[in-house]
């Protein structure tokens, strides 16, 4: 372990190129064995970023073999100790977050003001939040009998496998590696092949307080790369967060194991306003709670808004105002309130949805604020915010999740009709409502089958608070104390006999 100190690079083509072609495995910066390397492009200019280093599976195997080594002596520290040394992570992380914030932003295009900076605040906020619960991780007295002293315990798993998404990267990176640390397992991260690099920095910073081979970041494609670390024997706990498709494979892989996972899948979050509801609040509800400022990208995306008849047209009216007054440009500039969507499939993916609702019959199509006029974006990928009214509720654009800025509003009246609606999903991940009054808000938040439901607001995850989803949204929580105890220790029985 290092105690050196990382000087900020503000450049963020400079500092992808400072990474490219690398790995981090056992403490150090390395290219993959095989030396083969993929490209990274800027979605909102088209332009590359730079090379990442293309991991398969004799990188994982590295990987996880230096996992498997530091493991053991960082099982055996002292839990608080190693709460620490996670906390002092995380203020070294706080220290990056401009760097990492334009980082993430060119990788992704989302905006920096609005998006970016702010996820890389959030992830040095999750690390010393887990830091400080290293004394949590306590078992149990068990009255079993007078003759007998019988105790729990809770142990690391061991070697933990993250794979990450690309929309938010930082976040979900460190809602998964911070909690383990803390419990005493190594972690080998495989980074989304659209976004290595921002979380491959965060690597190279943790590395300056961890042990070698505690952390371990790889770059590269499912089937390559994290279908091995998936499979590797050494790997005793797998948490993913992606596409429900992708989920079902990995939690195949692991079964063949008889090893834990951990899923944050899709979802198609309902919002349902109230007639009581303060119009205003929820209007700017439904602007956060739909992500539009990160192109809807987000499995918590508020894409049906169930809206009562009395305030409809008005919330409407004024919904389209507050999407249309939003800026899209260039994700590093300071006024941009949108930036792009991920990537070129993806693009196709949202638009296709996009012509699919404007050729349903009887829908119409609210498409709000504009394209950027700067011709150096003009490859970039940006997409309007399209809202869909009178839309049925059976339709594709209403019932499969899109990951894009697309929502619909739907017309209610009857308060049963609209719950059952609200529940008619394959998805449970997350839910909101919007009233003035107690009893009708104590009752929707128990009758909504959703992991993660919220009254009068629509704030994304946040550390301390339970999050996971229901039914095809995934399984386990994240972001708590019982993520880190239940998904990342496991309990052991101990009795003593005294007679």
């Amino acid at each position: 372990m290092t105690t050196n100190v990382l000087a900020q690079t503000l450049d963020p083509l400079a500092l992808a190129g400072q990474l490219a072609g690398k790995l981090l495995i056992n403490g150090a910066l390395t290219p993959a064995i095989s030396g083969k390397t993929f490209a990274v492009d800027n979605p909102a200019t088209g332009r590359k970023v730079a090379d990442a280093a293309l991991g398969e599976k004799a990188d994982v195997d590295a990987a996880v073999a230096a996992a498997v080594k530091a493991q053991q002596a960082w099982g055996r520290m002292a839990a608080r100790a190693r709460g620490k040394l996670v906390a002092e992570c995380g203020r070294r992380l706080n220290e990056h977050v401009e760097e990492l914030g334009r980082l993430v932003t060119i990788e992704t295009g989302k905006a920096l003001r609005t998006e970016s900076r702010v996820e890389a605040s959030v992830l040095a906020d999750v690390f010393v939040y887990y830091g400080g619960l290293g004394s949590e991780l306590k078992g149990e007295s068990v009255p079993f009998s007078p003759d007998m002293l019988t105790v729990t315990t809770r142990e690391p798993i061991g070697v933990v496998g993250a794979i990450i998404p690309w929309n938010a990267p930082l976040l979900l990176m460190a809602l998964k590696i911070a909690p383990a640390l803390v419990a005493g397992n190594a972690v080998v991260v495989k980074a989304a092949e659209e976004a290595p690099f921002a979380v491959l920095r965060v690597g190279q910073i943790m590395s300056q307080v961890l042990p070698p081979g505690v952390l371990n970041i790889l770059s590269g494609f499912g089937p390559e790369c994290g279908g091995p670390l998936v499979a590797h024997p050494k790997v005793g706990k797998v948490t993913f967060t992606g596409s429900v498709e992708t989920g079902r494979i990995v939690y195949k892989m692991a079964a063949e194991k008889l090893i834990p996972v951990t899923l944050e899948l899709g979802g198609k979050s309902p919002m349902i306003v109230m007639a009581d509801a303060d119009i205003d609040r929820a209007v700017a509800g439904a602007v956060a709670g739909m992500r539009f400022t990160r192109q809807g990208q987000s499995c918590t995306a508020s894409s049906r808004i169930f809206v009562h008849e009395k305030l409809h047209d008005a919330f409407v009216d004024k919904l389209r105002a507050k999407v249309d007054a939003m800026k899209m440009g260039d994700p590093l500039d300071e006024a941009t309130d949108i930036g792009t969507v991920i990537s070129r499939q993806q693009f196709d993916k949202v638009q296709s949805y996009i012509r699919i609702g404007k050729q349903t019959p009887g829908a119409h199509a609210h498409e709000c604020s504009a394209l950027p006029r700067d011709p150096k974006l003009k490859d970039g990928l940006y997409v309007r915010p399209v809202i869909f009214t009178d839309v049925p509720e059976d339709s594709r654009i209403a019932r499969e999740e899109i990951f894009g800025p697309v929502t619909c509003i739907f017309k209610w009246t009857d308060y049963e009709q609209v719950i059952a609606a609200a529940n008619d999903s394959e998805y449970g991940l997350a839910a909101t409502v919007w009233t003035r009054d107690l009893k009708t808000a104590l009752d929707a938040t128990r009758r909504l089958q959703a992991g993660f439901v919220q009254v009068n607001q629509n704030l994304v995850v946040q550390p301390g608070l339970s999050y996971g989803g229901a039914k095809h949204s995934g399984l386990g929580k994240e972001a708590s104390l019982e993520a880190m105890l239940d998904h990342f220790t496991q309990k052991k029985t101990i009795i003593l006999n005294m007679t």
